[in-house]
């Protein structure tokens, strides 16, 4: 007999809500889950990632909370679903609107990133179903603007990470803030044993549902290995992505993961210093920022996303073609998520990873905690040569043109001569150097001091307008250096005291 939703024993408000979207048969995950969160049991489910996890815990959910009809309760919520990553809040709450749209239920959602001043207003009549991340709750329930006194449903989405070092604190102090008698529920798509333990101090006789082994990848996916210096990334990537070097599948939607955010931002840098378009996200995004690459991506105006770890909880794009992981993940678990952003929907899926030699580790343990299976890929012909900037694929650098430009050489050189190039100096002080090269006589001053004269002064000491008619330093007339005797030929500018030069009626600087 063919499992459907409607032999689960969910209500016709959410039958028509499936049919809708266009839903008729449950995934294995849904077919188990549901029937014990309809009986009120607190679940462990674990399942691959698209399986349909999030359809598994809130499909049960609404029908519950429709079936108890309590009132909103003010300034808090029936049913509490908490996510690591905005991205993920986001995409299960639009989930619950469109289930639970025929339930007439209030469906609200808050995350970091975004104005607290707007989520404290949306949230103070409360609401039935409210999707949120740790923080920004927290937030709240500190500002007196939230309780979690009215929770009937308390739900933990990627409960693994949710329940990591990064998290448990904060997970600590909503579990001491919600009710006693409540109905708790875990999904994730990994969960180790550490984790495991954790979970039985916060479910009471959890009932386990497990499709797959943890830590298993999808089947759909077929996943290949480039061992590759860590220098030797970069241009293996965009060689990739022009299409220098093929590689398994069509290129449509490539989702590039890397360890960390400053790693993501450096790589979109230079891919856009190659000509390639691509953008990042990571926690150091503003929400407006996560948004519009991400709508960017799936619209494919931008082909190429660069994430961390974060967006591997919470990106739902059925059309990603290539996972690229540009960095190993430390946590093999990690890996298992980052992939499973393919071959979603039951479509197919390709996985690359680029393994340095300091990564063999990180590799091994990929392998020994998931049923991972590589194969590996050659490098391109000649990919040294293309690395280094000569190859086949990259064109020889220009030959320089010419000679380097010589600097202007400095005004006032030995003998009226440029130091770089040997011709009379132009537009020097005085009018000996035009004299001489219209063969008329040479300026008297510098006839008398010969090739042992010192170069003239360059620049005139500017004086200060208010100063005028004020005797100068050295106690002579402000004008006794334009028509005294110390210019050999009338008026012009003071000169410096030379040792042959006629006349003291020039402003003495020795």
């Amino acid at each position: 007999m063919t499992t459907t939703f409607e032999t689960l024993g969910l209500s016709q408000p959410v039958l028509q809500a499936l049919d809708m979207k266009g839903y008729t048969v449950p995934t294995p995950i849904q077919a188990q889950a549901i029937p014990p969160v309809l009986e009120g049991r607190d679940l462990l489910g674990i399942a691959q990632t698209g399986t349909g996890k999030t359809a598994a815990f809130m499909l049960p959910s609404i029908d519950r909370l429709r079936e108890s009809d309590n009132q909103v309760p003010f300034k808090s919520c029936r049913m509490l679903v908490l996510a690591p990553t905005r991205e993920l809040a986001g995409q299960i709450a639009q989930s619950a609107k469109d289930y639970g749209a025929m339930a007439g239920l209030k469906v609200h959602s808050i995350v970091g990133g975004t104005s607290v001043g707007k989520d404290r207003n949306k949230l103070h009549r409360g609401t039935d179903i409210l999707v949120a991340t740790p923080g920004r709750l927290l937030d709240l329930i500190d500002q007196k603007a939230f309780r979690l006194d009215g929770v009937e449903i308390l739900v933990l989405d990627e409960a693994d990470q949710m329940l990591d070092l990064g998290f448990i604190h904060a997970l600590r102090k909503i579990s001491e803030l919600v009710p006693d008698e409540r109905q708790t529920l875990f999904f994730s798509a990994t969960m180790p044993k550490a984790i495991q333990d954790l979970v039985g101090k916060y479910c009471r006789n959890p009932i386990k549902v497990s499709v797959t082994p943890a830590a298993t990848t999808a089947e759909r996916i077929d996943q290949y290995l480039f061992m590759v210096q860590q220098a030797e990334k970069q241009s293996l990537l965009e060689m990739i992505l022009k299409g220098r070097h093929e590689v398994p599948g069509k290129l449509e939607r490539i989702l590039v993961f890397t360890r960390t955010k400053h790693g993501a931002d450096r790589v979109v840098k230079k891919l856009a210093q190659a000509g390639i378009a691509a953008n990042a996200i990571h926690g150091n995004k503003s929400q407006p920022q996560r948004e519009r690459a991400l709508a960017e991506f799936k619209r494919a105006k931008t082909p190429v996303l660069v994430a961390t770890d974060v967006a591997a909880r919470g990106i739902d794009i059925p059309g990603v073609s290539h996972v690229i992981n540009y960095e190993l993940p430390n946590v093999p678990e990690q890996y298992v998520h980052r992939i499973g952003r393919t071959a979603r929907a039951g479509k197919d899926g390709v996985a690359i990873a680029f393994c340095a030699e300091d990564e063999r580790a990180y590799l091994k343990d990929i392998n020994r905690n998931t049923d991972a299976e590589f194969e590996r890929l050659s490098l391109p012909e000649n990919f040294r040569a293309v690395v280094e900037g000569v190859g086949p694929t990259k064109p020889a650098p220009k030959q320089q043109r010419g000679q380097r430009v010589q600097p202007k050489p400095k005004a006032g050189t030995r003998g009226g001569q440029s130091r770089s190039h040997g011709k009379p100096r132009q537009g020097g002080h005085g009018s000996g150097q035009r004299s001489e090269q219209r063969g008329a006589v040479p300026n008297p001053v510098h006839a008398g001091a010969g090739d042992n004269a010192p170069r003239p002064a360059g620049k005139p000491k500017r004086k200060h307008p208010n100063r005028a008619g004020r005797p100068n330093r050295s106690g002579g007339s402000p004008g006794a250096g334009q028509g005294g005797g110390g210019n050999h030929g009338g008026g012009g500018r003071p000169q410096r005291r030379r040792s042959s030069g006629g006349g003291g009626g020039g402003s003495p600087r020795g």
